[in-house]
């Protein structure tokens, strides 16, 4: 009996692998028919290596070589504009590239989508982290007379008025630097230096600040005038505190007001005390 059952065991492996063995066999001949079908589709539509994209990309983000990979492009729909192995995207020794139109992953990187080497994508590529865009508006004497370009750097003064019959606080309208070598990075609508024409006169110019700058010189241009004052390229001091009210540009000082003492009547009586008399204060009396 036991002969028998063991019979059948050995019968019934041996079925078993013939089965795993058919269908490995079976299996194997499937991936290399579909290995075939797929060679015959490559083969069918001829393709390029193009450079593409490899993650999202906002636009004024600079192009780094990890954003980026070759891929096989259908040769039939090869857009306009494409960077390959023989027109290469970075270029040892220049300048890195900026994103001028945002792109998706796997989008392929165009002339179009990217700016020149050393180029940028208007001013959200000229700000700096933490940095913001204000624009103050100026006329032909608070703007330099037309002077000013992207990339100068300017101190800011206001003028105004401070409120209150406050004695301890500035009489009249008062003269104060409230910011120093803030940079321009644009003039009305231009941000580029070499277009800019000196003939026009600017009617608003774009620095880059601070969130707490912006607050500040918001503050100020509604309460005041604004004027900027243009620095030399290689100054690097600081400007001191400065802040200039009328009594100080005519050399005026103030006059302390003389103010009379007034003398205390006392008024006293006598008393004999014994042999003594004693003065004793009293209320006086009108």
């Amino acid at each position: 009996m036991r002969l028998v059952f063991g019979l059948v065991l050995l019968a019934g492996l041996a079925l078993a692998g013939f089965a795993v063995h058919l269908a490995q066999k079976q299996f194997g001949a499937y991936q290399n028919a579909l290995q075939e079908e797929r060679q015959k589709a490559v083969e069918a539509v001829p393709t390029g290596r193009i450079y593409v994209m490899t993650r999202p990309i906002a636009r004024g983000e600079i192009l780094t070589p990890d954003a980026v990979k070759l891929a096989p492009w259908p040769m039939e729909i090869m857009p306009d504009g494409i960077f390959t192995e023989k027109r290469p995207l970075f270029v040892e020794g220049d300048a890195p590239r900026v994103v001028v139109n945002a792109m998706d992953k796997f989008d392929a990187v165009l002339d179009g989508r990217v700016s020149e080497p050393g180029g940028d994508a208007g001013l959200t590529s000229r700000l700096e982290r933490g940095e913001r865009a204000f624009a103050i508006k100026v006329d032909v004497a608070t703007g330099v007379s037309g002077f000013l370009r992207p990339g100068d750097r300017v101190d800011v003064y206001w003028t105004g008025r401070v409120p209150g019959n406050d004695p301890n606080l500035p009489q009249g309208d008062v003269t104060k630097l409230i910011e120093t070598g803030i940079r321009l990075i644009a003039v009305d609508q231009t941000a580029e230096s070499e277009t800019a024409n000196p003939t026009t006169i600017a009617r608003t110019v774009t620095v880059a600040i601070t969130p707490q700058q912006v607050a500040g010189l918001a503050q100020a241009q509604s309460t005041g005038r604004l004027s900027l004052s243009l620095m030399a390229a290689n100054d690097e001091t600081v400007a001191d505190a400065i802040e200039v009210d009328q009594r100080a540009l005519l050399g005026l000082t103030k006059r302390e007001q003389q103010v009379e003492k007034k003398s205390i009547k006392v008024c006293t009586t006598r008393v004999r005390r014994g042999s003594e008399v004693v003065e004793i204060p009293i209320p006086c009396t009108n």
